[in-house]
């Protein structure tokens, strides 16, 4: 059996409390420019690498050339186990949503039904949109890094750097904008990028950054990230996030610095490692099930300064998504297929 990665499961477990900071954050944007506003665009463009780091960290375990990986245990084990969590979890929200509006009408249900199979789903689930598509892409890319040595790996990241995170970022800004025809396309959709952020993380984990460039990459992302999205929307008088998007320079600066010190920066005790180990485990249960803790909090975030009401709270969601999981995790089926 190989040896467990505590520097992942570190990264899993930060990416997580992100995830929930981010969504938690949301009522404190309602008044514009506002001293929770601006409490909850620190805290909002803190937490932006979550997604990125998920990513990474599934491009750090899944590409490496020693990870076995099968075409029949991707499709009918890594994907199948996806694709069940995801309609499961899509039918649940559903039913939620009817229960607490009081329309659980059998039109309202076709809809719902409708909804569901036409992936129009619960906010959140897009991760699960995503992340099939870069499985069904890891047969190509664990070919690519097979192949590949260093400077062909370098020139790869290069690529997705220009097309997938700098240039759909700057093409709204002058001179960019007005460019038109096919130059105007060259940008990666959002979804294809994200394979870029699970060949950075493998890439991260072969050839680490030094601590000290990490602390500055992660230091210049947050600058950019929270700066250019406090600057912009001053300016435009409205909230402006284009940096606060998964695959913008300064989010994706954040995820590499926050990979290279947590990399560097492994726990060490048997404690810490525990728990990291458990709310890694449970990182895809939490994803799934937060958003339930996140509706009964909602009105009650800016009740108290911001500042201090969505790192509480976004706690007390992770504490609440963990006691799912330790009921969940119980139960073989659930656990194997759903969370």
């Amino acid at each position: 059996m190989a040896e467990r990665n505590y520097s992942v499961d570190l990264v899993k477990t930060i990416a997580i409390v992100c995830v929930i900071i981010i969504h938690t954050c949301s009522p404190g944007y309602t008044v514009f420019a506002s001293f929770d506003w601006n409490a909850a665009l620190f805290w909002g463009a803190l937490a932006r690498p979550a997604v990125p780091l998920f990513l990474m960290c599934s491009g750090a375990l899944l590409l490496s050339p020693q990870k076995e990986l099968g075409l029949k245990k991707l499709f009918f084990h890594s994907m199948l186990r996806l694709v069940l969590a995801l309609f499961f979890w899509a039918a649940f929200y559903a039913v939620y949503h009817l229960y607490m509006e009081g329309t659980f009408t059998t039109v309202a249900l076709v809809r719902s039904i409708k909804d569901i199979i036409l992936f129009r789903h619960e906010f959140h689930l897009y991760y699960l949109h995503i992340i099939l598509l870069v499985y069904l892409f890891l047969p190509v890319t664990r070919l690519l890094i097979r192949n590949a040595n260093r400077e062909q790996l370098n020139y790869i990241i290069a690529v997705w750097c220009a097309l997938g995170i700098l240039y759909p970022t700057v093409r709204t800004f002058w001179p960019f904008r007005l460019l038109g025809g096919i130059p105007a396309q060259w940008a990666m959709n959002m979804t294809y990028a994200a394979i870029g952020y699970g060949i950075l993380g493998y890439y991260l984990q072969k050839y680490p950054l030094s601590p000290r460039t990490s602390v500055i990459l992660w230091s210049a992302g947050f600058a950019l990230t929270w700066g250019g999205s406090w600057w912009n929307s001053m300016e435009q008088e409205q909230f402006y996030q284009q940096f606060l998007q998964g695959m913008s320079p300064g989010v994706a600066m954040m995820a590499a610095g926050a990979y290279g010190v947590c990399l560097s920066h492994a726990p060490h005790t048997e404690r810490i490692r525990a728990v990291c180990r458990y709310i890694s485990r449970g990182s895809f249960c939490v994803y799934l099930v937060h958003v339930l803790f996140y509706y009964m909090v909602l009105n009650r975030v800016t009740q108290l300064p911001c500042l201090l009401s969505i790192p509480l709270f976004s706690f007390l969601i992770l504490a609440l998504s963990l006691a799912v999981y330790a009921v969940l995790s119980r139960i073989p089926v659930v656990r194997r297929w759903l969370i």
